[in-house]
């Protein structure tokens, strides 16, 4: 198990010591919650799912009450998100948080960072992700949405060390999807051309489209 300590506050991992044996992508991977393939390295592996939600990779329970909540540990744990190239579990684990000696292998549902929440305030509107309110956002850009009626996700732009989109989370979604302006608005089965907020209509740029396809033609996630 690992001890995370945060001033006064210290969170327990506990860690599975049993060999895990995962599929993806068509290719086999197994692996020990801790490993250390070479003095003084250990290994985890983790998951994002689409609502955000952090887990080890080898938990048979993903839900509510499985996922870390510290949101403490969330925030120094992506901060240091970026994407993995180290050369090991690339096509497995596409992203990586490295801590010291300690190396955090991350594969998600669609991409790790997704927006949870619009945090508004004095000095602009933010997005907040992955969980961890105020301590992870980045400044909320309306006309830089991305709406993909074919799935009905919407992206923004989030932290470029990760690839420099996120996707919002699908309640967050349902929120949003209101304020899309279409140019016929009996036809919605279409990309939108603005969204309204704040009274405003910013009209959408692909800007985000453009960096969505190109990590996922880097990552091969297509």
């Amino acid at each position: 198990m690992l001890l995370y300590k945060f001033g006064r506050r210290t969170l327990l991992r506990a860690t599975s010591k049993f060999l895990s044996l995962k599929c993806i992508n068509n290719r086999c991977l197994s692996y020990v919650q801790g490993q250390s393939p070479e003095p003084n390295i250990r290994e985890y592996f983790y998951f994002i799912d689409h609502q955000g939600m952090l887990f080890l990779d080898d938990s048979k329970m993903k839900n509510f009450t499985s996922c870390f909540k510290e949101k403490r540990f969330l925030q120094f744990f992506f901060k240091r998100l970026k994407i993995n190239n180290t050369g090991k579990y690339q096509k497995e684990f596409p992203f990586l948080s490295p801590c010291g000696r300690e190396n955090n292998y991350i594969r998600c549902d669609d991409l790790p960072v997704v927006f949870t929440h619009i945090l508004e305030s004095n000095d602009g509107d933010y997005l907040s992700y992955n969980h961890a309110g105020d301590l992870l956002k980045v400044k909320f850009e309306p006309q830089k949405l991305c709406m993909f009626p074919e799935s009905g996700r919407v992206y923004h732009p989030g932290p470029e060390s990760s690839g420099g989109v996120g996707l919002i989370q699908s309640s967050l979604t349902i929120q949003m999807s209101k304020r899309f302006i279409y140019n016929d608005e009996k036809i919605t089965d279409v990309m939108p051309k603005s969204f309204l907020w704040n009274e405003i209509e910013y009209k959408l740029s692909n800007e985000t489209i453009l960096k969505l396809q190109d990590i996922r033609q880097k990552l091969h996630l297509i």
